[in-house]
């Protein structure tokens, strides 16, 4: 009697900056010896949406060819959360062993975690009981090198395959952008406390109506060395364990002890 062949794991690709993206299609290349990749992915750049899911319109799905060689890929109207939710419904029709959103273009380090599209597509799938990671490539630009965030994408896919992962687990994952033989290894880090100092920029319409862009700059409080922010700016890649949980426990128990209307 022969010996049955080996499942491979189902992974579940996404993100938030679209189908057509160079970033989703790196993170494919990165993965797609590790198991038997399907993407889901906005068929337009979703950037900034963070857990929005629409409710409003019809969401509409379609199977794309040529897109990615060997490997099954879906583009919806829908945000990077409706991604992994149609995924799990309607195409898959069970849960994958592991949802990889991004690779993002751009950081998505400390604050922006709360906004990015692509955390809130991993987070979606750790609310779902899928294990789940972010990759964000701090590099804005159509052009951008993904050689090396492709090597450390492999690596930890890898290793984390191999071991048994809560139902819960959440990484975001920030990738500097330098040559591989530059960068320093892995951290693992808590979330910098840092912020943008927002502003909008007033123009007129040909018809003299104002509208507004918004712009900013990311200012950064934090002094630690146990930051994503210092790791990636020490050529690191930066690893934050992230949950959907937002309870202030700290605060929780205060409240519960000296908080006179209770």
């Amino acid at each position: 009697m022969s010996e049955s062949k080996e499942e491979r794991p189902i992974i579940l690709v996404t993100n938030d900056d679209g189908i057509t993206a160079p970033g989703i299609h790196s993170l494919v290349n990165a993965v797609k010896d590790l198991g038997d990749v399907v993407v889901v992915a906005p068929d337009k750049p979703q950037s900034g949406m963070g857990h929005a899911i629409t409710i409003g319109v019809p969401l509409r799905l379609n199977n794309v060819k040529g897109f990615f060689e060997g490997t099954e890929a879906w583009q919806t109207n829908g945000t990077p959360v409706d991604c992994v939710k149609l995924a799990v419904d309607k195409i898959l029709h069970r849960k994958p062993d592991i949802c990889l959103s991004g690779i993002n273009h751009g950081a998505n380090h400390s604050i922006n975690v709360i906004y990015s599209g692509t955390m809130s597509a991993a987070m979606e799938a750790s609310i779902e009981s899928i294990p789940s990671i972010g990759f964000s490539l701090l590099d804005y630009s159509i052009d951008a090198d993904f050689t090396a965030a492709e090597f450390y994408v492999h690596k930890i896919v890898k290793s984390l395959l191999s071991k048994k992962m809560d139902k819960h687990f959440l990484l975001n994952v920030n990738i500097p952008a330098v040559p591989l033989d530059l960068m320093r290894g892995i951290k693992v880090c808590r979330q910098a406390y840092a912020k943008y100092d927002e502003d909008f920029d007033e123009r007129l319409d040909p018809h003299g109506r104002k509208y507004y862009w918004l712009t900013g700059e990311f200012k950064n409080f934090d002094t630690g060395e146990d930051t994503d922010v210092w790791a990636l700016e020490h050529n690191y890649v930066s690893v934050v364990p992230v949950q959907f949980d937002l309870t202030n426990y700290t605060l929780k128990n205060e409240l519960e002890k000296n908080w006179d209307i209770l």
